[in-house]
C-alpha cells in the first residue's frame, strides 16, 4: 500500500513541485524517507532544497556528512517521512518543532490530499506565536517594514537597517507574503532571499519558506482561510495498524520546565492507543524520545489486536 502512495507523491511532485499525499483514512504517517547520491558541486543546503527539506532535518539525517563538501558519490539519506500532526486536517497548519506547514486541501478530482513544505520559524527572541488566525492579506513583491525591536537588534550589531525596504533582490521577505491576522499584522508567511537558511530557527517571528514553494502556495490559498499554528514535538500515529512515533527536539528558547519528560511521552501514548490496543515497545518509545531526531519510528509489535 505504502508503495503505491509512495508512486502516486512522485508523480504529484514532478508536476506541482511540491509535496503532495493523498490522505488516507486511519492512516497518520505520509511520504517515505530515502536517500540520493551527492554529486561534486552539492552542499547538504543545495539536496535539501531538491527534496523538500529543511536545512535542520537533512543535517539530523547525516550525522558526521560534511555540510558544505559532503563529497561526489556521497550517499544522503532523505528524510522525507513524516507524521501529521493531531489536529483537524483543513486549510494550513504549521508545526513549529516539525519545520513543517501543512495544507489540506481537495484535489481536482475531489480527493483529500495534503502538501507539505519545509519552513524557518521564530528564533528564540522572537519567537512564532501559537494559535489559530486567519491569512488576512496577499501582497506580491512586498515591502519590509522591520519593527523597532529588529532595527534595535541589528544596530546592536552594527548592521543600520533603513524603516523600509523595497521589493527586490535585498528584501527579505522574497516575492510573496501571506499576512496572518495575529495582534499587531506583523507576522507573515513569505518567500526569502537567502534560501539556504530555510529549515532553521532563524527568523523573527515569521514563517519563511522557498521561493518556489511560496510561489505555488501564494497561487494556491485565498484571503480569510484559517491558519493553526502549534507546538507538537512529540506525535504519535498509524500505519497499517502499526504505532509510530515521531519525536523532535525542543525549540531554542523553550523554558525548561515546559519541556516534556518522559511521563508526557507515555501520557501520548496511551492517548494514542485507547481505541486501538496494541503491545507498546516501551524501549523503542523510549530511545526515540531520546535520540528527538524527527524521524517516524514503528514502537508497535504485531497487529492491532482489537478495538473498544
Amino acid at each position: 500500500m505504502r508503495t503505491k502512495v509512495w508512486l502516486l507523491v512522485l508523480l504529484a511532485a514532478a508536476t506541482a513541485r511540491a509535496q503532495i499525499y493523498p490522505l488516507v483514512p486511519n492512516q497518520d504517517v505520509i511520504g517515505a524517507s530515502g536517500q540520493t547520491e551527492a554529486e561534486r558541486q552539492d552542499t547538504l543546503p543545495d539536496i535539501a532544497r531538491r527534496h523538500h527539506l529543511g536545512f535542520d532535518e537533512i543535517i539530523a539525517a547525516n550525522p558526521g556528512i560534511d555540510t558544505w563538501l559532503p563529497g561526489a558519490g556521497k550517499i544522503i539519506r532523505l528524510p522525507s517521512e513524516h507524521l501529521l500532526p493531531d489536529v483537524p486536517r483543513e486549510d494550513l497548519v504549521v508545526n513549529l518543532p516539525d519545520g513543517r506547514l501543512y495544507y489540506f486541501r481537495t484535489d481536482l478530482q475531489h480527493r483529500a490530499v495534503v502538501e507539505t513544505y519545509p519552513i524557518s520559524v521564530g528564533q528564540m527572541d522572537w519567537k512564532t506565536p501559537l494559535g489559530v488566525t486567519k491569512i488576512v492579506q496577499k501582497e506580491k513583491n512586498p515591502t519590509w517594514y522591520p519593527p523597532q525591536s529588529v532595527r534595535s537588534k541589528h544596530l546592536q550589531d552594527g548592521d543600520v537597517l533603513p524603516e523600509s525596504i523595497p521589493p527586490g533582490p535585498d528584501n527579505p521577505l522574497g516575492e510573496y507574503a501571506l499576512r496572518l491576522g495575529l495582534p499587531g499584522g506583523a507576522y507573515l508567511i513569505h518567500g526569502t532571499n537567502n534560501p539556504v537558511g530555510v529549515g532553521m530557527q532563524i527568523t523573527h517571528g515569521c514563517i519563511r519558506l522557498y521561493p518556489e514553494d511560496i510561489e505555488l502556495l501564494f497561487g494556491e490559498v485565498a484571503v480569510g482561510m484559517n491558519v493553526r499554528l502549534v507546538n507538537q514535538r512529540i506525535k504519535t500515529g498509524w500505519l497499517d495498524g502499526a504505532l509510530y512515533l515521531e519525536v523532535h527536539r525542543p525549540l531554542e528558547g523553550t523554558d525548561a520546565k515546559d519541556i516534556e519528560d518522559l511521563t508526557s511521552l507515555t501520557r501520548a501514548i496511551v492517548a494514542a492507543t485507547a481505541t486501538r490496543r496494541v503491545t507498546v515497545d516501551w524501549d523503542t518509545a523510549e530511545r526515540v524520545f531520546e535520540e528527538a531526531n524527527g524521524a517516524p519510528t514503528r514502537i508497535s509489535i504485531g497487529p492491532v489486536t482489537g478495538r473498544h
